[in-house]
């Protein structure tokens, strides 16, 4: 177990405790990171509901999935809370908090981000104790600790948990997969004659992905080597998943939108290795129990690999410097120089991660 103290352990469990809300209406590899935050609330208030405020997939990835989130209150699009999904028809932030104080939360706990937009929203939940992240422009909750940018994202929500007193119980996310899970990737994938890998050369920020030729070329060896192998993507990532696809000369099998996130689990947990760049699905499969290799920027190396080595290998770019105008782009350290870490450009971060390397770690964790 992890200790209280370890994390700063600074305030003690809040008293008669029905109902808690937690804000992360993000992404699926933001999400991943508060996996051991929630199992630290369960732990220390395992008669509480816990009520994630989050997004419509939220709800649709844990339906009947066991683990700390009771239930999900889909919180509406709102600027510095979530974008809207497409489709969506959505209430206003205003009938949401209308509907939200009706739950009577006892804790409302923000671990979002910042809390520049979201802890005025969790102030007018209502709740007896609020708690989470601060911020340099976001007003205060009840408790409350500073949010820094460089500090891994599992112990930040962890230290945030520990002001209402959760101790930490584990630093590694786990996702539990269900049979329902496992049923459809069966379905979608069918029988492997082979042992599988999986890739994913996608990544929202194109500045995280690695080029594709590079991910083909990895394909072409994993598949001599006697493995089938997967290429995974969300619609919107066809192309870089397509050019894979072509550039590898060898067989592989494109899963574009065939699966479900649910299924993508029960894909990932049944493959030998899963590679891909440092986005949602490399955190979903290793929660899953899938063996690892991430490509990631350094900066984002920091904050969000996996600690464990004896399963996963990060790999890591040491690129700060935008590769077309040459703004250093390492958040948060500079606010003095132009740009404060950002720059227009969307070029990649991690070209000069070597495919040798990348097969090297691949084939040291096939062969455990």
């Amino acid at each position: 177990m992890v200790t209280p103290a370890l994390l700063g352990l600074t305030a003690g469990l809040v008293s008669d405790v029905r109902r808690i809300a937690v804000l992360r209406a993000n992404a699926l590899g933001d999400f991943i990171f508060v996996l051991p935050a929630l199992d630290a609330l369960r732990a220390a208030y395992p008669s509480a509901e816990i009520v994630l405020l989050g997004a419509p997939w939220h709800a649709k990835l844990w339906c009947d999935r066991p683990g700390p989130v009771d239930r999900v209150l889909v919180v509406p699009p709102a600027r510095g809370i979530r974008d809207a999904e497409a489709g969506e028809s959505a209430s206003t932030i205003d009938e949401f908090v209308t509907a939200a104080r009706g739950e009577g939360f006892d804790l409302a706990v923000q671990i979002h981000g910042g809390g520049a937009n979201s802890n005025p929203l969790m102030s007018r939940l209502g709740a007896r104790v609020t708690v989470g992240l601060r911020a340099e422009d976001a007003p205060p909750l009840d408790r409350w600790i500073r949010y820094v940018y460089y500090q891994h994202e599992v112990i930040r929500y962890l230290e945030v948990v520990a002001l209402v007193g959760a101790e930490a119980t584990t630093i590694v996310p786990t996702l539990t997969v269900t049979d329902a899970d496992r049923a459809e990737a069966a379905r979608v994938l069918g029988p492997a004659d082979r042992p599988r890998v999986a890739l994913h050369p996608g990544a929202t920020d194109t500045r995280r992905r690695w080029p594709a030729e590079r991910f083909a070329e990895v394909a072409r060896e994993l598949h001599r080597d006697g493995y089938e192998v997967l290429v995974t993507g969300t619609p919107s990532e066809r192309e870089v998943v397509d050019r894979v696809v072509a550039a590898a000369g060898v067989p592989v099998r494109p899963q574009v939108g065939t699966l479900s996130l649910g299924g993508l689990a029960g894909c990932y947990a049944g493959c030998a290795l899963v590679v891909s760049n440092d986005t949602g699905p490399l955190h979903l499969a290793a929660a899953v129990g899938a063996p690892t290799v991430g490509i990631f920027w350094v900066g984002n190396l920091i904050n969000t690999a996996n600690p464990l080595r004896g399963r996963h290998r990060p790999i890591s770019s040491w690129m700060v410097h935008c590769p077309v105008c040459g703004v250093d782009c390492t958040p948060g350290i500079y606010p003095h120089r132009p740009g404060d870490g950002e720059c227009p450009h969307r070029d990649s971060f991690v070209t000069d991660v070597p495919v040798a390397e990348v097969l090297e770690a691949a084939r040291e964790l096939l062969m455990q």
